[in-house]
């Protein structure tokens, strides 16, 4: 039996490349309004909206407060006329139509994991961006649920949104529960205050300030084979492997 029946995945630049769906969306959005999206004015809107989530996972604003805010902040800090609340409206709509993979072998790692775990995500991002881009990327034909902080009323790190995918998912023992993510501050964070073994998924070797210290580190999703799986089934996946390249 794996040493994790069960696997919670973050989605945004864990599964999903969120840097290249937003590049894209934030592009579209702002010469729909007329504005260059040169990289002085795309790092404007970056900084404020990093800001906003930054408050949004210590509790200190809403996720309304961020979607209204956010690009009338903008908006006002490049001295540009518009309305920001319909601004962000076009942004998710844009951001929803990009389902980028991190990673050509993320449906193979999803596959290969849910022949021997429950695999589910726990997202921040928005209830309608991540259903479509989750579906369309193909990442939900491995998934037992999705559990998005917008239908769940609650943000990670807060433990209260893992505690309710684990109730749902009807699992008690959380020796056995691996949460998988790239924030520190959000992802590792949150599993730890749930009391749940946590991997830091860290391709660009970034370095850990260590206010927050994962279970495990990896810099592909492909080393999680070893952390989920007993030998047996490591030995099954390598012959699978072989033959996918025969």
């Amino acid at each position: 039996m794996a040493k994790y029946y069960c696997i919670l995945f973050d989605a945004d630049n864990t599964l999903l490349n969120f840097d290249a769906a937003e590049n894209k969306a934030l592009a579209e959005t702002l010469v729909n309004y007329g504005i260059e999206p040169d990289a002085e004015t795309v790092q404007t809107y970056r900084t404020i909206n990093e800001e906003l989530w930054r408050q949004l996972e210590k509790g200190q604003i809403r996720r309304e407060k961020l979607f209204g805010e956010r690009f009338s902040r903008f908006l006002k800090a490049i001295n540009a006329a518009g309305d920001g609340v319909e601004m962000n409206r076009c942004y998710l709509e844009q951001l929803s139509t990009h389902p980028d993979l991190m990673s050509p072998e993320v449906l193979d790692v999803l596959r290969e994991l849910s022949e021997v775990a429950t695999l589910a995500i726990v997202s921040n991002g928005a209830q309608k961006v991540q259903t479509r881009r989750l579906a369309e990327s193909g990442v939900m034909n491995f998934m037992e649920d999705v559990f998005i902080s917008e239908k769940m009323g609650c943000e990670k790190p807060n433990a209260r949104i893992f505690d309710a995918a684990l109730r749902a998912l009807g699992v008690e023992n959380r020796e056995h529960v691996l949460m998988v993510g790239d924030s520190l501050s959000s992802d590792i964070q949150g599993g730890s205050n749930a009391g749940l073994d946590t991997c830091w998924y860290n391709p660009n070797h970034a370095e850990n300030p260590g206010k927050v210290i994962p279970t495990y580190e990896i810099a592909s999703l492909e080393e999680l084979y070893p952390l989920v799986m007993e030998q047996e089934e490591l030995a099954n996946v390598g012959l699978k492997n072989r033959r996918h390249q025969c």
